[in-house]
């Protein structure tokens, strides 16, 4: 059962405030994987390691001019938006489920995973770092 949404509001509102499109169903995600060039797929979460560093490392990825972004930043909510998530994880079915987590694709092919174990436990700065780095070695090269 989905969480409500009255509970998840400001946690999805915290991304897509910054220009994140929320994707809520499974033809949202297929669309979107559909594309050709770079996507960043965000799967938010509850959890506080999604409050206090991977929100905020997107945030700051929204945020910063000076870093050349992937084509598309999308999201889907894990444990809210179950058809979107669980759609978006058939992309990737060699990776077990992790929310929060952060995915990068090139040309539909997935070339960079950032699961929750490598989100919680560390800052936002952190987090962000690896992702420019990232971007950088996949997007802007």
């Amino acid at each position: 059962m989905p969480y409500s949404p009255l509970l998840i509001k400001p946690f999805k509102d915290e991304i897509v405030d910054a220009g994140v499109k929320e994707l809520l169903t499974a033809a949202d995600v297929d669309k979107v994987m559909a594309l050709n060039g770079t996507t960043l797929v965000v799967v938010n979460s509850v959890c506080g390691c999604a409050a206090g560093v991977a929100r905020p490392a997107i945030r700051k990825l929204m945020e910063d001019d000076s870093v050349k972004k992937p084509d598309r930043i999308v999201t889907v909510f894990a444990g809210q938006d179950l058809e979107a998530t669980a759609k978006f994880r058939s992309y990737i079915p060699d990776i077990p489920p992790s929310s929060p987590s952060i995915a990068l694709f090139k040309d539909k092919e997935i070339v960079y995973f950032l699961p929750k174990f490598r989100i919680e436990s560390r800052d936002a700065n952190a987090v962000y770092n690896d992702i420019v780095s990232a971007l950088e070695e996949l997007v802007a090269g």
